[in-house]
């Protein structure tokens, strides 16, 4: 059975699912079948799911991370260090840190990576305002570059590591230590080598 022999309702359906990463023509449709085939309440407890997430899910006032409120729950937390920032390339990198029990410190995330030849720049990522984060009277001792191992990964670092040190001498500019395999992202690192990876960050 061909795509196009579906009814439109089915076809759209496809079509939307789709256009998620990773998913294909063939597994979007058997996830649409997958779909027809769970009980109403299963189906449109998904289509509840997708719709508040996007109605009630922003970005943290001060990391950029994921939240449905006006800080992050990692923000909100005292415990925390906020003398030690951690600057991620995406939401999704916080989790696997926050999985190792290694780091106690405060996040920020900048939305994607350096990348001229797509046209991404400093102005279309959050690095104007991790500088800002960084100006007295902040009293922040380091800054944790676990940006992905990927060509625009470490270029972003360099770059945010390079105006750091013109910009605050005496501040600990760190990257995350080898461990993780370059070319790869950290939302698919294991516990223990990312722990092993942020235990012996260096400096740069």
């Amino acid at each position: 059975m061909t795509s196009t022999s579906f009814a439109p309702p089915v076809q759209r359906l496809v079509t939307e699912l789709s256009k998620l990463p990773g998913i294909g023509q063939r597994t979007a449709q058997r996830l649409a079948f997958h779909v027809l085939r769970a009980s109403d309440e299963d189906a449109l407890g998904l289509a509840e799911a997708i719709k508040e997430v996007k109605e009630k899910i922003g970005l943290c006032e001060v990391c950029f991370n994921l939240t449905d409120e006006a800080r992050c729950r990692i923000c909100q937390d005292s415990r925390r260090d906020q003398s030690v920032i951690c600057v991620v390339e995406e939401p999704g990198d916080v989790i696997p840190m926050e999985r190792t029990h290694e780091y106690h410190g405060s996040y920020h995330v900048l939305g994607g990576a350096l990348s001229p030849i797509d046209g991404i720049d400093p102005e279309d990522l959050k690095v104007a305002e991790l500088f800002k984060r960084i100006e007295p009277p902040a009293e922040v001792r380091e800054v944790v570059l676990a940006t992905n191992p990927t060509t625009t990964g470490e270029a972003t670092a360099l770059h945010i590591a390079q105006v750091l040190r013109e910009r605050h001498p005496e501040l600990k500019v760190t990257r995350l230590a080898s461990g993780l395999p370059v070319g790869s992202d950290l939302e698919y690192a294991d516990e223990v080598t990312l722990g092993k990876a942020l235990a012996g960050r260096r400096a740069l």
